[in-house]
Parts: C-alpha cells; structure tokens; sequence
C-alpha cells in the first residue's frame, strides 16, 4: 500500500497519526470521497476480497465498493496508520422484510485508541454513520439530523437510530444490524462476498447502486434512478429535500463519471428488482 496515494485519494492532507482526531477525520473523508456501490456485479465482473486487489480498484481506479471492500480496505489503511483494528461480523435488519441478513452478512471495524472502543463503519450508505460512536456507552450519539445509539443485548450489540422524523425523547429506535465483539479475519467473509453476489435475497444481487456521501447532502443511483437528498437545516425546519430522475441508459456513464467520479471498464445493466425475502429467519 502507498498510504499517501490512499489518503490523497480520500483527501485527507493532515498529518496521520494514530489520534482520535485524525480517526474521525479519515472516517468521514472516506465516506466523502470513496462511494458505496456494487456496480462491478452489474457490469460482468466479480468482487474478491484479497486485500491488493481492493487497493488496486478503490485507490488507483477511484472506484468504491460494498462493505467488504470498503471496510475491509479502511481497515489496512488504518493498521498501517498505527491504530488498533478489529474486524466484527454483523447482521443486516432489512427495512421491507423485518429479517436479519446471515451471519457474516456486514463487515464492520472497531477501533481500540487510549483505552476507549470505536465503531467505524465506511461500507453501510443510508441510513450508516459519519465519524466513529463510541462502544463505551449506550448513550444516545448524536450526529446532524440523526441520532445513533448501540445497545448491548444477550452476546450481542444492535446499532439503532432516530431520524429528523421520529426524533426525541418518545421516537422510536430502528434497528440498523446486530454484531458480536468477536475477532474476525477477511477470509471469514468470502462465502458471503459471493452470496451477495449471486442470491436474490441481496440488495446487491437485485439492484444495481450507486451512493456517496456529500457535504450537506447525498447522491444516490439506483437502476436509473438518480436520487439527490438535501439534508435538513434550521433553516428548513427538519424537513429532507429530495428529487428523483429518471435517467436514460445513455446518460448512467456520464452521470457516473460526474457525479461520482467512477468511469466503469464494462457497460453498466441498471438493474431495479425486488428483493426476495430470505427463507431463514436470523
């Protein structure tokens, strides 16, 4: 790994040493400049995780990549900065059908600094977190328009949140995914990086995406649907803006090279589908 090719890719210019700061910083600029997309399933190729090869695509091609890959990258990035890595396995709760993903299903990382435990996670997109919260407390974590807060069960943490709807003290918590505090190693992910790929119980499998992280706001492509959201300010009062636009097939590799700085080797199939309930309940 070059490390400053890396961190010039995410635009981090800061000295880069092993602080909470410089954590912070590199986790949102990460999230700011690397996008959360699955577009090599949909253009005839396939993701492998061997640790080059995600360098080679995320760093020297500028392209991004789903958890595994974005994750599991950061992950190198930051051991090679001088900070304490863990890998966590962790369980996606989806949103339609109420189930978990396998085991397996999330990759995510935490943080050992000075005594205190960190969750990052640089591979989730909506609704995923800006800067790294804290495991060391149960706490509501507060960040712009949303607030997070991870509660320890029976063996297991659940990473919840509130959005500008359901905020205060009455809303609801939604389930984001469950993880366990156990070590894990990338080559534990591999039967699951492949069934993402291939099982029409998988957002990635179903639906072509594109989505990155703006100041203020986030660009998302979805088949060939461009959704831009605005997030919300004092000025308008709580409220996220957001515009949707049908896209022609023509239009996609300009848009991509625009808005997301990708060009992709292969044509893009903006695929749209339905997502097949798992017949396992996790």
């Amino acid at each position: 790994m070059d490390v400053d090719k890396y961190l010039s890719r995410i635009g981090f210019a800061a000295p880069a040493v092993p602080s909470l700061h410089v954590l912070r910083s590199v986790h949102t600029c990460h999230l700011l400049s690397v996008p959360f997309e699955d577009l090599t399933v949909h253009s005839g190729g396939r993701v492998h995780l061997e640790l080059p090869l995600l360098y080679e695509k995320i760093v020297n091609q500028r392209r991004g990549g789903f958890c595994f890959e974005n994750n599991g990258l950061f992950s190198w990035l930051l051991s090679k900065l001088g900070f304490q890595v863990t890998l966590l396995s962790g369980q996606v709760k989806n949103m339609t059908t109420g189930r978990y993903g396998p085991p397996f299903d999330h990759l995510i990382l935490m943080v050992s600094l000075q005594g205190q435990r960190w969750l990052c996670d640089v591979g989730f997109g909506i609704p995923g977190f800006t800067v790294p919260l804290s495991l060391e407390t149960s706490a509501p974590q507060e960040q712009g328009h949303r607030v997070y807060r991870i509660r320890k069960g029976t063996g297991m943490y659940f990473l919840e949140w509130q959005n500008e709807e359901n905020r205060g003290a009455d809303g609801d918590w939604a389930e984001i995914y469950k993880f366990t505090l156990e070590p894990r190693c990338l080559e534990d992910f591999t039967d699951m990086c492949q069934y993402h790929q291939s099982s029409p119980s998988s957002i990635f499998f179903c639906k072509a995406f594109c989505t990155v992280l703006k100041p203020g706001g986030r660009i998302t492509l979805i088949g060939r649907r461009l959704i831009t959201a605005i997030f919300p300010t004092v000025e308008t009062e709580g409220e996220m803006e957001t515009t949707t636009r049908e896209l022609k097939d023509e239009e996609i590799p300009d848009i991509l090279a625009e808005k997301f700085g990708i060009v992709l080797k292969s044509p893009l199939i903006p695929k749209d589908e339905a997502i097949t309930p798992p017949p396992v309940m996790y």
